[in-house]
């Protein structure tokens, strides 16, 4: 990958669809989100899709699927094959495996698998989707491997555009994504990178205070368009937190070009631009 050559590395983009035409989400909740998003590409792509879209932007990107079998009753996407094709488009993709963690010593096992034989630089989990509390010590073992793996878990937080809408948004709940429920993981497991996805709506603050106070904590500032940030993430992202923010979109929900329209028009400084948009993320995706 030719960092130098990169505009930005968008670390939070979803593969939506495999190459056999099976779908990461049911068709409610996928209509539901892009109804949500108001979404104007295409909401279902193949690896194929997004490297050719990003390779085009001259832009790199994290991409990955969730793993939400047992909570949603949906089978996921396989993470071995996006693994697969990332690797034929090393240029401008880097995989992030996904794994269920209500499977338990087999979540373990599989975490292992897609980092050792399959090359995936992180794991994607979303707690609401997923319905668990990653602060309970029953998935301990699987954050402990993940460390031992030195590789970093970003984890959706706040405001949840899945199911938004639904009746009971379609039974998933909210308090799973507060981000001080990683606090704990945090600080029992030092050495493993945790990524609080998205501004942390309604819980900013909690998650502000993460990064400032942990070294191995950072925020992705995907899922929102950057006019809509709150003011006190702008601020951070500014001043104490400069080295600790980067740049995502939510992606096909979000488009970067739309992101980065809105970014250009935000007060922060233009010499921290390089660093929110590709630096710090590759420090921690180890490409630096």
């Amino acid at each position: 990958m030719d960092l130098p050559g990169l505009r930005a590395i968008d670390v939070h983009v979803h593969v939506e669809q495999d190459d056999h035409g099976h779908l990461s989400l049911d068709g409610e909740l996928m209509e539901a989100s892009e109804a949500y998003f108001r979404g104007s590409e295409n909401r279902t792509p193949t690896v194929a899709d997004l490297a050719a879209r990003y390779r085009s932007s001259g832009m790199a990107a994290v991409i990955f699927t969730v793993d939400a079998t047992t909570a949603m009753g949906h089978p996921a996407l396989s993470s071995e094959e996006i693994a697969a094709e990332a690797a034929e488009h090393a240029d401008v993709l880097i995989p992030f495996g996904s794994v269920d963690p209500h499977q338990g010593a087999e979540a373990v096992e599989h975490a292992r698998h897609l980092v050792i034989d399959h090359g995936v630089r992180g794991f994607k989990f979303h707690p609401s989707v997923q319905a668990f509390d990653p602060s309970d010590s029953r998935y301990y073992p699987l954050w402990q491997a993940i460390e031992e793996l030195a590789v970093p878990a970003l984890f959706h937080t706040g405001q949840n555009g899945i199911g938004a809408g639904l009746p009971g948004g379609r039974g998933i709940k909210l308090r799973y994504s507060n981000p001080i429920l990683l606090d704990d993981v945090a600080a029992d497991f030092p050495h493993l990178t945790v990524i609080l996805a998205h501004p942390s709506v309604p819980w900013q603050a909690e998650a502000i205070s993460m990064a400032t106070h942990k070294a191995n904590v950072f925020i992705d500032l995907s899922g929102w368009r950057p006019k809509y940030f709150p003011p006190e993430l702008i601020q951070a992202a500014n001043g104490l937190l400069r080295t600790k923010v980067m740049f995502g979109t939510d992606y096909p929900l979000i488009t970067p070009e739309r992101w980065l329209t809105d970014f250009e028009l935000l007060p922060i400084d233009a010499d921290k631009h390089e660093r929110i948009l590709k630096l710090t993320a590759a420090g921690v995706l180890g490409l630096s």
